[in-house]
């Protein structure tokens, strides 16, 4: 906006948001142009605010009052727009952030008759077999989110039961729309994140500690004793909070060797004794 644009707006703000009325014996202004463009010889001018009286002031200390009320508007002017760039900026953030919100109390799937519905579609069962069955011999998890439990979809809620037998890892890993929230049930856990100015923050948990891992950032866990399992269940907020193997990743899904190499500065054949460890997945 050019120096005439910014005094005009700031000639309307006064105009609407500051009615001071400039009157000398024989004229009555009522407007800030008015006062401007009014060529006077001599006497003073008396501004008359509403309920205040009347006093008297000089040309000069009227001029001195104008410019003052011209430059308050501008700055106003500026705050205003700068807060509704904050509003235009910060909008496209706040509704991508975590799941959407709904506008209703659950949703169906599509084609599900609502009228039919009962507890069974609030009910989920998969975590039965973790009673009935011997312990795994790998790192396994068990999850219950939108993909499993179709009821979460617009809940913005999920879980997962991890068990780790002795001597295993969940290798470092994300998940982009959720934080994890970890009960740790039965055994020792060696766990821990890192932030994005790559500081790491480890802990070592005992049956009945949680430990919280930041929406999005690199993690994972640890049972290091030697001849017992451990047992967690993990909280996210989201019903599909997205998981992100770090190791997968990076060495199961042909990244060029030659890419590899040079971000890990090593050579080819190392990222391919890596990769041979974690063949692509069909």
């Amino acid at each position: 906006m050019d120096i005439s644009g910014q005094r005009g707006a700031a000639e309307r703000f006064l105009n609407d948001m500051l009615p001071i009325h400039y009157t000398d014996e024989t004229s009555h202004f009522d407007s800030f142009s008015d006062q401007e463009d009014a060529v006077e010889e001599e006497g003073t001018w008396q501004p008359e605010k509403e309920g205040k009286g009347m006093n008297t002031i000089s040309k000069e200390e009227r001029h001195s009052s104008i410019v003052f009320q011209l430059f308050s508007a501008m700055a106003l002017t500026v705050k205003q727009q700068l807060f509704l760039a904050v509003l235009v900026f910060a909008f496209p953030f706040s509704a991508i952030s975590g799941d959407p919100d709904i506008l209703s109390d659950f949703v169906v799937p599509p084609g599900t008759n609502v009228s039919l519905l009962d507890g069974n579609f609030f009910t989920y069962t998969g975590m039965r077999p973790l009673f009935n069955s011997d312990p795994p011999t790998n790192f396994t998890v068990t999850k219950a989110s939108m993909a499993e439990f179709p009821a979460l979809n617009g809940q913005s809620v999920s879980y997962a039961v991890l068990q780790y037998p002795a001597g295993s890892v969940n290798p470092p890993h994300t998940h982009p729309r959720a934080t994890e929230l970890l009960f740790l049930t039965y055994g020792v856990l060696e766990v821990g994140f890192v932030d994005t100015t790559n500081k790491l923050f480890t802990q070592s948990l005992q049956a009945g500690d949680m430990f919280v891992f930041p929406k999005g950032l690199v993690h994972y866990q640890f049972n290091s004793a030697t001849n017992d399992m451990a047992i967690a269940v993990s909280a996210f907020g989201s019903a599909a909070a997205g998981t992100v193997s770090v190791p997968s990743t990076v060495l199961g899904t042909g990244i060029d060797d030659v890419v590899l190499a040079k971000s890990f500065k090593t050579d080819v054949d190392t990222i391919q004794k890596l990769k041979a460890g974690f063949p692509p997945k069909a």
